[in-house]
């Protein structure tokens, strides 16, 4: 679809039209020499390489280890895979938000570096959602947050102070905003797309920290401590509290407008449940969704598939691994395109195998998450003793694959996950981690602006995205059947 586009742009300002505050950094040299008051602007690169802003000499230090960057509301420092790692107060991080003051350690006995924002020395970082909500929402006029930070927090205290008439909410919102963004108290009313781009950043740094809890969650889930993990079950609820808070805010602001119809909200509410910004899509997303809306209906292949998995009683089985495994489990709709829930599946002979199972496991990566296959692995038949013929172990597997791929490459994008679980992770991981290791620059858009990817994985990703999309409301597209996964949350 050449003619998707890609607006993304990544703001290096702080919302006020200023650069953002120099950040201090003091390290110590190798004969006990503490190095002080060198004052960086984004972008600082740290590494072994002469050419880095801040250059230091030591074994543990890669050419190119880690980065210092401003993502438009603060400092935030990124680990350039490195071959130590990079700590943050330490704890190991890909990436992260600096709070005000903090160290940073090159490799986990490396050197060590001190850092201090200058204009917020006593800001905390955005570690948890909880910390996001307080960050953005509390009713404080602290001086040393910046004018970004500012004009979402008025906004959303003028939607608090809201009383019957909802457009009176609205303009009083508008007018806060040009408050906050401009910063000279001059009162007019702004453009509905400065609260768009107020919306987008928030999206984007809700995605950053849900990512984080996903890393950290990994690492407990290994402990097996009980502590650990009922706090971060406690994270997790602190995720779905500050989504509530930003539907909210769409919502109020009418941001989406109203005039949409139900087709296209639904086709965009599909594109955020894959971990898409649904303010951030391509023009043209909804008319490409619509048009493989209607291929389906050009066959009964979609009809024929939920006649299957219907009749077997497998929907409660996906929606549990997926729901588990804090994944949607509208990625029933994957295995729907590998396998249309045919129980019996054998894929065509690839190089790695035969693909065997609704989830289509080759053999490899089968046994990599735990399925046995059966001694007629080489042979193009059904085999009852091969566990990728098992649904519920076979779906548990695929979950876990899933999670592998959505939490780490794929930056919590659903869309990339299909395209990898088509075209392999491996021709997947070449290309998407040369891209930036963060959500809003990581994605589907980037990937075809960036590579040209086969035409087969282009049409698996939209098969499953318009068959999502089908399954939320069958009968509004014109299918007669229901939506298989309604009400399994709540029986």
């Amino acid at each position: 679809m050449a003619s998707i586009d890609n607006p993304f742009q990544q703001n290096h300002h702080d919302g006020s039209g200023r650069e953002p505050a120099p950040i201090r950094v003091s390290w110590l040299l190798e004969n006990g020499e503490k190095v002080t008051e060198r004052f960086c602007t984004p972008p600082v690169r740290i590494g072994r390489d002469y050419a880095c802003e801040i250059c230091i000499k030591a074994g543990l230090v890669s050419r190119q280890h880690a980065e210092l960057y401003h993502d438009g509301a603060q400092w935030c420092v990124r680990d350039l895979r490195s071959r130590n790692g990079t700590c943050l107060d330490g704890i190991p991080t890909d990436q992260s938000p600096l709070p005000g003051k903090c160290a940073l350690q090159l490799g986990p006995d490396g050197p060590t570096l001190w850092l201090e924002l200058e204009a917020a020395t006593e800001r905390r970082p955005l570690e948890s959602m909880a910390d996001v909500a307080d960050h953005y929402f509390r009713d404080s006029q602290d001086k040393d947050v910046g004018a970004h930070t500012l004009m979402i927090r008025r906004t959303f205290q003028a939607l608090q102070k809201k009383q019957s008439k909802r457009y009176q909410g609205v303009i009083a919102a508008v007018a806060i905003l040009l408050v906050a963004s401009i910063g000279f108290g001059t009162y007019q009313y702004i453009k509905l797309q400065k609260a768009r781009e107020v919306a987008i950043d928030i999206f984007y740094h809700m995605k950053s920290v849900s990512l984080q809890v996903a890393k950290i969650e990994e690492m407990v889930r290994k402990t097996g401590d009980a502590t650990l993990l009922s706090e971060i079950s406690n994270k997790r609820r602190q995720v779905s509290a500050m989504e509530a808070q930003y539907d909210n805010f769409l919502e109020e602001l009418g941001i989406l407008g109203k005039e949409m119809s139900e087709e296209d909200r639904i086709i965009l509410r599909i594109a955020r449940l894959f971990g898409e910004c649904e303010l951030n899509m391509p023009r043209d997303f909804s008319k490409e969704v619509k048009r493989y809306i209607a291929k389906w209906k050009r066959s009964n292949r979609l009809q024929r598939a939920m006649r299957i998995i219907e009749k077997n009683g497998h929907t409660r089985a996906v929606y549990e691994a997926m729901i588990a495994n804090h994944l949607p489990p509208q990625f029933l709709y994957l295995a729907l395109q590998e396998s249309g829930f045919n129980p019996k599946a054998v894929g065509p002979k690839t190089r790695f195998g035969f693909a065997k199972g609704v989830w289509q496991f080759i053999p490899a990566t089968a046994r990599h998450y735990g399925l046995r296959t059966g001694p007629l692995v080489e042979l193009p038949v059904y085999d009852p003793k091969d566990e990728r013929y098992n649904f519920e172990l076979a779906t548990e597997a695929a979950a876990d694959f899933i999670r592998d791929i959505y939490n780490t490459d794929a930056q919590a994008s659903g869309l990339l996950v299909m395209a990898s679980y088509n075209w392999g992770p491996t021709n997947m991981r070449k290309r998407i981690r040369n891209m930036p290791e963060n959500p809003r620059d990581r994605n589907f858009w980037k990937l075809l602006k960036q590579h040209k990817i086969p035409k087969e994985t282009y049409d698996y990703v939209f098969y499953i995205i318009s068959a999502t999309v089908i399954g939320e409301n069958p009968r509004l597209f014109g299918f007669d059947f229901d939506n298989p996964l309604q009400n399994l949350g709540t029986e």
